[in-house]
């Protein structure tokens, strides 16, 4: 898998606009300004508010922080605030989505941004996706002279988590076809449990749980997780196959590594905790170690799996190597993508 895992390892200045009172020198200043390029409620923001709400007290000196919302862009307003505006004394951090380390998002003219030098803090991750089969239809997987497994997804295109199984059907000679459309994951798995399809993607543990004691369903292989430098298997689910080893050597293109590289990447982070570019190292070590302490504590873990049970923290270091990745994608691997979806038998929309 190291080969693999090594490839895996690449609104026009509208941040002028953007007005956010600046605070003192953190030297002297006990505060903190979050800076969060997305609406109040949704994922990104409850992630920022819920680390807001404890990481001040992880450093030695207790600081405050406070949280300014600045949508725009899908996050690329905040982004080139951050990155051409905000202090670089350890005043200004910024809580960002995996959609503004995604070369396709940031690449565009109205980026002014690159996300490679901000200096990461540490992330939350969605704890990796598995693929449920059922138990009934695993045999016609691996064989093409029977009826294809019917493989659910939600929207018009394949999500991140079930393109795993677009990577089998093109690698790995699965016999799918896929079903799309669905409104959302409970939609999903209700037409998995139902039989409308045989597989179906989710990162919910409690999901995976519900299905799998009905009887006649399995996981068939998951994501796992990105964990100091490596992929390694779910703790709930140490024995379910891991697809980057599954994979490993089938795939012998360059172009298709670096477009696998891209999916995986993308999957295994959501949410991370950045100073802007330009920040002292010794800044963002004390970061790091407040960063470090808080997700020992158990009352943030308690608070962060309250919200979520796919709630999983990454260390800097490694959403750093992910983000590192991405940007090495090039624009051939990204078009491998859609073209392999599409041969399989999805428009893209």
């Amino acid at each position: 898998m190291r080969s693999l895992i090594i490839c895996m390892c690449i609104l026009a200045s509208g941040f002028n606009g953007v007005v956010i009172a600046q605070p003192a020198d953190s030297s002297e200043s006990k505060t903190i300004t979050m800076v969060i390029g997305f609406p109040p409620g949704g994922g990104t923001d409850v992630s920022g508010r819920l680390i807001a709400n404890f990481l001040g007290k992880h450093f030695q000196e207790k600081k405050s922080i406070i949280v300014h919302n600045v949508p725009g862009a899908d996050g690329i307003l905040a982004m080139n605030f951050m990155a051409q505006q905000a202090k670089r004394d350890g005043s200004y951090i910024t809580m960002a989505a995996s959609t503004v380390s995604d070369p396709i998002n940031y690449r565009k003219r109205q980026s002014s941004f690159d996300p490679t030098q901000f200096q990461v803090i540490g992330g939350i991750g969605r704890g990796g996706s598995t693929l449920v089969i059922r138990t009934d239809a695993e045999s016609r997987l691996y064989d093409r002279s029977l009826s294809p497994v019917m493989i659910g997804s939600i929207g018009g295109m394949p999500r991140s988590g079930s393109v795993i199984a677009a990577w089998g059907i093109e690698f790995l000679q699965w016999n799918g076809r896929w079903v799309i459309g669905y409104r959302g994951t409970n939609d999903l798995f209700l037409a998995l449990e139902r039989g409308e399809i045989e597989i179906a993607a989710t990162s919910n543990r409690q999901q995976v749980e519900n299905i799998l004691a009905k009887g006649n369903f399995k996981l068939l292989t998951q994501t796992g997780i990105y964990e100091g430098g490596r992929v390694v298997a779910r703790s709930e689910a140490p024995n379910v196959p891991v697809f980057p080893s599954t994979i490993e050597g089938k795939i012998h293109d360059d172009v298709q590594k670096s477009a696998f590289a891209y999916w995986y990447s993308l999957v295994a982070m959501d949410k991370w905790l950045a100073l802007p570019p330009g920040v002292a190292p010794d800044t963002l070590r004390l970061f790091r170690a407040a960063f470090d302490n808080m997700v020992r504590d158990p009352e943030f873990l308690n608070a962060g799996r309250t919200l979520s049970e796919d709630f999983e923290p990454q260390a800097g270091e490694d959403v750093t190597r992910l983000i590192d990745l991405l940007a090495r994608t090039p624009p051939e691997a990204l078009e491998f993508i859609t073209g392999m979806i599409r041969r399989q038998g999805v428009s893209s929309q």
